[in-house]
């Protein structure tokens, strides 16, 4: 059975086919959040302080940590980021005691996050372009540690999926070539938006279950892709993830603080038998106590302890 496992300081997560469904918060990123791309450039971190917290306390198994901010004094990613990527992984390693996805398209962030995390993060994340998988993989073997693995190549992101499947199935052996097992990449086939191509959804699924099955890999995405441009892209998310679930996806890049989403997936783990006894989904949906009033059966379990006292 296919297992990745990532580690914090203290606690370990395993991504796979039997475990309850990872996800990756994806909230500490200023691509697209111009106000935290401001904030971060002006060297005011409390947004992402705000954002650990609130991803920790919802749900998330680990973080995502980007620090892709494009300096108005300069923009070199090449200088400004591995000293950034250093900084938030301290700051967020700190607040928090999850596992860490290191998150960046510059080597040297990459390896400035590496040496910085405590415990086993993810690499996030490695293309099947060949100057990329040169980078990258050095620094995934050097550090013993897992990877995304993006279906794309040095011809870009193609709309057939068995293209896409083939860039997969090289990475996994280029992968290999360089000591590192199939257990350690976890592949994120490409989620299409399913505004602009109609056959996105089951396209993934279809992925999802070769990728399992043919090369026995993890797989992720990036969630809210697939609703980009459309109405309540919540409702969309939340339909979509169980049914990405159903069909062997293992986790995803995703907002944990949307709750229809995270609710969708504690049910999928329940119906797919990975929340043992529905332990988690109960304790998610427990009615919260009014004031005064006693948990059912603890006043019998501490009259109980007096009694044998």
């Amino acid at each position: 059975m296919t297992r990745t496992i990532v580690a914090s300081r203290t606690k370990t997560v395993i991504i796979g086919f039997d475990q309850p469904f990872c996800v990756i918060g994806e909230r500490i990123n200023p691509t697209g959040r111009k106000k935290l791309a401001a904030e971060l450039e002006a060297g005011d971190f409390s947004t992402v302080e705000r954002d650990a917290l609130e991803q920790a306390a919802c749900g998330a198994s680990m973080l995502d940590v980007n620090a892709g901010v494009v300096y108005n004094s300069n923009p070199n990613p090449n200088e400004t980021e591995p000293p950034l990527m250093r900084q938030l992984v301290e700051l967020v390693q700190g607040l928090v005691d999850l596992p860490l996805s290191i998150d960046s398209s510059v080597p040297g962030a990459l390896q400035a996050g590496l040496e910085t995390a405590q415990g086993r993060p993810l690499v996030n994340s490695v293309t099947g372009e060949e100057e990329r998988l040169e980078l990258v993989l050095p620094l995934v073997k050097k550090y013993d540690v897992p990877v995304v693995a993006i279906s794309n190549d040095d011809t870009g992101i193609s709309e057939d999926p068995d293209v896409r499947f083939e860039v997969a199935r090289k990475i996994v052996r280029r992968a290999a070539d360089f000591g590192i097992p199939a257990h350690d990449i976890v592949v994120d086939p490409l989620v299409m938006p399913i505004g602009a191509m109609a056959t996105a959804g089951l396209q993934v699924f279809a992925l999802v279950r070769r990728l399992r099955e043919e090369l026995g890999v993890n797989t992720t995405c990036g969630a809210s892709n697939i609703s980009f441009g459309l109405p309540n892209r919540h409702g969309i998310n939340a339909a979509f993830l169980p049914m990405a679930i159903a069909s062997g996806m293992t986790s995803a890049i995703m907002n944990p603080t949307r709750s229809a989403e995270m609710d969708a997936i504690r049910a999928a783990n329940l119906l797919t038998n990975n929340d043992p006894w529905g332990a988690a989904w109960i304790a998610a949906n427990k009615a919260p106590l009014a004031e005064g009033e006693v948990e059912a059966g603890a006043r019998g379990r501490r009259e109980g302890r007096r009694r044998r006292g």
